[in-house]
């Protein structure tokens, strides 16, 4: 029997009135009668779901979701206000997975805060589509990179490279009016270590993030993070120009750790605090070197070097945006009044930094340093 014979079964022979709930003794017997074969972790969700009605029913649209692998809000609430929790042992101490099995489940525990959207994952996930976002970005960056270093035959501090400046995709104040460069610096680094911290962290971090929320809401963090570093240095540092992928890279950190404080009591992955403290130390490290510089180059230079802002609000679009995405797992943005806020206050704030690059520049007297 197909899945929509299944439906339509249930709902003319276990609810012919309509009311929206089934005895969930009802379904018992029709799966035993018709050998229906259902995903162990989907019984258990069942019979977990059962446990939040006083008279042991199951809403009929929640059944619908579960068996069509999807969960509304509404599922995930009764699920997590339930009596008891799933049947099964804790996906933790689950034996005898494949290599691939165990990363999964390794990814599940690492980013994911509750048990029941563990195993979940760790069921549903099929791979499909891979999480290649992250991995083109960095395998561009480093292609790229390589480029320019064979070229200059420099592999530290290229920015102070005449012919790296000159760059269709570094953004410079003074070409501002070629909206590409307001991403594509990100394909830019100042050298080495920048390239080896943005690449790490991004693989580190990024790859699992979009094993479990997938390419569309991870590639639009990181590039959310990406287009506000650029806008906030064009506002706030106007004579410097942008280099490196820190604001995506930020993004997606600041992101996954401020969930992990916010759940901090049901993250399990191992050594939480000694982690959180060493991506912490790194990533102020990295803001104090582009700090450093940012005003205290240590070459003499034709202009300003490359602005630092982009960290800064690439941590700032990760914290207010990446939290409500990493926190809404399987959940529609577009039903929740928290994103369309989020979503209206960054809306405003790009048209504000486009008015501003059109009329602040002539307006205030700023002196550009002319384009290399």
């Amino acid at each position: 029997m197909d899945r929509s014979s299944l439906f339509q079964l249930i709902q003319e022979q276990l609810d012919p009135e309509n009311t929206g709930f089934i005895a969930v003794e009802n379904f018992t017997s029709l799966v035993e009668d018709h050998e229906l074969q259902l995903d162990p972790s989907k019984l258990d969700m069942l019979l977990a779901l059962v446990q939040s009605n006083e008279e042991g029913q199951v809403c009929y649209q929640e059944l619908i979701e579960l068996m069509s692998s999807k969960r509304s809000s509404s599922f995930r609430r009764a699920i997590a206000n339930g009596r008891r929790t799933l049947q099964r042992e804790i996906l933790l101490d689950e034996t005898g997975l494949g290599l691939y099995k165990r990363f999964v489940r390794y990814v599940a525990y690492e980013i994911l805060p509750c048990e029941t959207d563990r195993r979940w994952y760790f069921h549903q996930n099929r791979l499909c589509p891979p999480p290649v976002f992250i991995a083109v970005v960095t395998i561009v960056q480093i292609i790229v990179f390589m480029c320019y270093g064979i070229m200059l035959n420099k592999w530290v501090l290229q920015t102070y490279q005449p012919d790296f400046m000159k760059s269709p995709l570094v953004y410079h104040p003074g070409h501002r009016a070629q909206v590409w460069r307001f991403f594509s610096y990100m394909f830019m680094h100042v050298g080495l270590e920048q390239l080896g911290f943005n690449a790490l962290l991004q693989l580190m971090i990024g790859v699992p993030l979009e094993m479990v929320h997938g390419i569309l809401r991870i590639s639009l963090l990181y590039m959310a993070g990406v287009l506000a570093g650029s806008l906030t240095v064009s506002i706030t540092d106007m004579r410097a120009p942008v280099v490196g992928g820190s604001g995506g890279v930020y993004a997606l950190c600041s992101a996954h750790l401020a969930n992990v404080v916010m759940n901090w009591a049901g993250m399990r992955c191992p050594y939480k605090l000694l982690r959180m403290i060493l991506a912490l130390v790194c990533m102020s490290s990295e803001v104090g070197r582009a700090v450093w510089l940012r005003f205290s180059p240590p070459l003499p230079s034709s202009g300003p070097q490359p602005s630092f802002m982009a960290h800064l609000s690439g941590a700032v679009v990760g914290i207010s945006m990446g939290l409500l995405i990493l926190r809404s797992y399987e959940e529609s943005l577009q039903k929740q009044c928290s994103w369309w806020v989020i979503v209206f206050s960054f809306i405003t704030f790009l048209l504000f930094a486009i008015f501003w690059n059109i009329f602040a520049y002539e307006l205030l007297g700023v002196q550009i340093p002319p384009p290399p």
